[in-house]
Order: structure tokens, then C-alpha cells, then sequence
């Protein structure tokens, strides 16, 4: 059990789970943690690693590979945001495409690679006050974290915000196809054998379908208050 301050988000993909920590986290003066984008680096990984024929993916070469990869996050006083790199190179902007989308649940189902990222997650709140989303933050990584999320929404909303943010950036991508790998992501995030995604019995709801950020915020900084 940690020393320190734990608050856990966990929920669906494209609920905004990272948005709404990053900022409870700095109004709290707590350390984010993006589990989510470890588990997007090691797909980066296993991407530029050849582990993948199409969306097969060789369990065994990326197992084998798993001890070469190291998984920092840096601040950056520029952006004043935390971010990710991966064996020496920030890989922020690198993670958050579609080709790292369509593979990260695949990644994230396999034990090995969950083992790992736990064990370095735990270590994390070993001498800091953390937020941390993802899947299993809750659940597994922090069972005993002092404040538990979970976030959902709509598959449509959530499909929606996903396509405007990758319009944005400039990717080429219809709206069905968004839609389409939310709901895949949804289903092999929860049913997958190893650390599904799961809402406990102590985790508190938010579904934010209709709520603004602003909402949200306030809602959940009062949850941590009380």
C-alpha cells in the first residue's frame, strides 16, 4: 500500500479520461500518469518491431522483445505537460494515431505486457501523490487507491469527439471507421481474459455524454473533496 495519494480513472476509450485527470492533477499539485500511453508506446514498439502480420499479432516475438523497452514521461515546461518517451525518443505525438489505435487493445490483452506496466505503474506512486487512467487502474493496479472513477459514455459521442480530434491533426478517416474501432476497442477491453475492463463496487460513475468539461471537472473535484 502506498504512502502516498492515489486517485484512480478508469472507463471506456474516448470518455476523456486523460483530459479530465491532467487537470484535477494540476489544480491538486499530484503527479499524471498516462497508463494508457505506455500501453500505446508498446505498440508503437511492436509495430516498428515487425511483432504484427496485419492485426495478428506474434505474442511471442514482442514477449521476447519486452526487456528492451524503457517507458519514461518527462515534463515538458513548454507545453507544461507531461510526456511519454520511449526508449530515449518522446513518442507523444507518434502514439496517438490510428495505426497505434487499432493495435493497443490487442497489446494490452497480452499478460506479459500487463505485468510489466503494472509493476512499473506501482512503482510510480512509490514517492510521489499520482492520478492515473486507464483500464485496470482501479481493479488491479490500485485496489486500494483512496478515490476510484469510472468514466463512460455513448459509443456515438464517444466516436464523435475521437474523429474530431483526429480531423484535427490532419488524418484521413471517416467517421464510420472511428465508430467502428470504438466499439471494437470497448469489446476486447472488456472481455479480454487478463485484467478486463471492470467497474468495482466502490468506484464512483461518471458518465459524461451530455456533460461539458467544466462539468465534469467540478463534479469530480467535489467527489475528491468530500
Amino acid at each position: 500500500m502506498s504512502a502516498h495519494k492515489v486517485i484512480a480513472i478508469d472507463g471506456y476509450s474516448s470518455t476523456g479520461k486523460s483530459t479530465v485527470a491532467k487537470r484535477l492533477a494540476k489544480h491538486l499539485q499530484f503527479i499524471y500518469i498516462d497508463s494508457g500511453a505506455m500501453y500505446r508506446a508498446v505498440s508503437l514498439f511492436a509495430l516498428k518491431e515487425d511483432c504484427f502480420n496485419e492485426n495478428a499479432l506474434d505474442n511471442s516475438k514482442l514477449i521476447e522483445k519486452l526487456d528492451q523497452i524503457v517507458i519514461d514521461f518527462k515534463f515538458d515546461n513548454a507545453t507544461q505537460k507531461s510526456e511519454i518517451f520511449l526508449n530515449g525518443k518522446n513518442v507523444e505525438d507518434s502514439i496517438r494515431g490510428m495505426e497505434v489505435s487499432q493495435k493497443v487493445s490487442i497489446v494490452a490483452a497480452v499478460p506479459e505486457v500487463r505485468e510489466k506496466l503494472v509493476a512499473l505503474q506501482r512503482r510510480m506512486s512509490d514517492r510521489h501523490n499520482i492520478i492515473m487512467d486507464g483500464r485496470d487502474i482501479g481493479s488491479v493496479v490500485f485496489p486500494y487507491a483512496d478515490v476510484k472513477f469510472f468514466m463512460t459514455a455513448s459509443a456515438d459521442e464517444r466516436a464523435k469527439r475521437r474523429y474530431e480530434e483526429l480531423k484535427s491533426k490532419g488524418e484521413s478517416i471517416s467517421y464510420k471507421e472511428v465508430l467502428e474501432n470504438v466499439k471494437s476497442r470497448d469489446h476486447i477491453d472488456t472481455t479480454r481474459t487478463h485484467s478486463p475492463l471492470v467497474k468495482t463496487e466502490d468506484a464512483i460513475v461518471i458518465d459524461n455524454t451530455s456533460l461539458s468539461q467544466d462539468e465534469q471537472f467540478e463534479l469530480m473535484l467535489g467527489y475528491i473533496n468530500n
